[in-house]
């Protein structure tokens, strides 16, 4: 019976894995069809409807390694397979504070090493974003505030805290960038 057991075990694992390197894999491939060759401007171009988890562009942030594509909402299956734009912020590129949030034990794990000054570049069909880490802090679940704005353009990345904690865990795990001119 146990032997049955982890053979079912490995198998779902197995199956996650793939299902997540496929839908990485169509979802880039897919963002290369729309990303256009000029820089992006101060305005953002929408897809005709956003339609709910809808593929917002792809999060890289080079000195660690992590590559992503971001899609609309945080519902788990969305988190399971990418990493999701927190509904209720501004998109990438428009004034104000954008929200995305990951899993810290898929994704958003090299996050437990990010330093101050490291470059987030967000792909959308738009163009591409630049955004310098400014600070980073962990804060209780509770704390929305750190999605507020003050009038300029921000990415905030959440994830959970801390990085190594067995279930659920106690707090979040807060990035904050501003936009490269």
């Amino acid at each position: 019976m146990l032997f049955a057991v982890a053979i079912v075990s490995l198998g779902y694992s197995g199956y996650i894995l793939v299902d997540t390197w496929i839908f990485q894999s169509q979802e880039t491939a897919a963002l290369e069809q729309f990303v256009p060759e000029r820089p992006a401007t101060n305005s953002v171009i929408l897809p005709a409807v956003l339609r709910p988890d809808g593929l917002i562009g792809r999060i890289e942030i080079p000195r660690l390694d992590l590559s992503v594509v971001v899609f609309e909402g945080t519902s788990n299956k969305t988190l399971r397979r990418a990493v999701g734009h927190i509904t209720g912020t501004v998109l990438p590129g428009q004034l104000g504070n954008s929200g995305i949030a990951g899993h810290r034990d898929t994704f958003f794990r090299p996050l437990r090493n990010i330093q101050l000054n490291d470059v987030i570049t967000l792909t959308t069909p738009s163009g591409a974003y630049r955004y310098r880490v400014v600070s980073t802090k962990v804060v209780r679940p509770a704390s929305v505030e750190v999605l507020d704005t003050d009038g300029t353009e921000i990415l905030t990345l959440v994830t959970c805290y801390p990085f190594y904690y067995v279930g659920p865990a106690p707090d979040r795990f807060i990035v904050r960038a501003e936009r490269v001119t």
